[in-house]
Parts: C-alpha cells; structure tokens; sequence
C-alpha cells in the first residue's frame, strides 16, 4: 500500500528525529508560471525548534518537476548533479549541508532558504 504523499514522514539524524514533507507550488511572475518545490524539515519533538524550509525554485540550467521526463521530486542542473526529493538519503544530504552552513535546529525562527548552494555542496 503506498504511503499517503502529504503524510510528513520521520528522518533520524544525529540522535535528533525531524518530520518532513515535499510541496510543490507554483509562482506568478511577469512571464508565466514557475514551479517550485519546497523541502521541509520539522525538529521533533514538536515545539523544540522552528521549521527549516529548502526550496528550489526553477530557473535557466535548473530543473524542479514539471512533469515529464521528470520524477515529482527531482531537482538539479540540466548539466549536473541531482536530487530526488522523495529518498531520505537526499533530504538527509541537505540537512547536513544546512547544518554545516549554521542553521540551528533549536532555533525558534521559521528558516527559509535558497536550495541550490545546498545541493551544489551535498552533490559536489
């Protein structure tokens, strides 16, 4: 029985539990429409930090999924590395990045920040 898509699901990383989910959106901007996927993280337990948002917006030379050839959670370069959203492997991969570029878990303050720089240096 497959898992329900919008059910957050549990990663366990230093001793520490974090809940996540994957959205995708979409922005208006002057030319169109713009997908974008956001990554989130929840520390466990609940009320112990603040929520950590990844977000990957498209752009030239970069995909997030848009439907075909693309899997519903695979970002990247056009030319380069990538991710699947949906393997914990991967959102293991960018929490650590974030956590080695200073974002604190226990932190009360909702983090968002820009996808890209992490996967260049969880991929690198």
């Amino acid at each position: 029985m497959p898992r329900h898509p919008n059910k957050p699901r549990l990663l366990v990383a230093e001793g520490r539990e974090y809940l996540w989910t994957l959205r995708h959106s979409h922005r208006v901007l002057d030319h169109g429409r713009a997908c974008r996927q956001t990554l989130t993280l929840y520390p466990q337990p609940a009320g112990t930090g603040a929520q950590l948002r990844i977000v990957f917006d498209a752009a030239p030379d970069r995909y997030v999924p848009g439907g075909a050839p693309f899997g519903s959670g695979d970002v990247g370069y056009v030319r380069g590395n990538s991710l699947n959203l949906h393997e914990p492997r991967a959102v293991r991969t960018l929490l650590d990045a974030a956590l080695t570029r200073g974002w604190k878990p226990d932190e009360r303050r909702v983090v968002e920040v820009d996808g890209w720089p992490l996967l260049e240096s969880a991929t690198g």
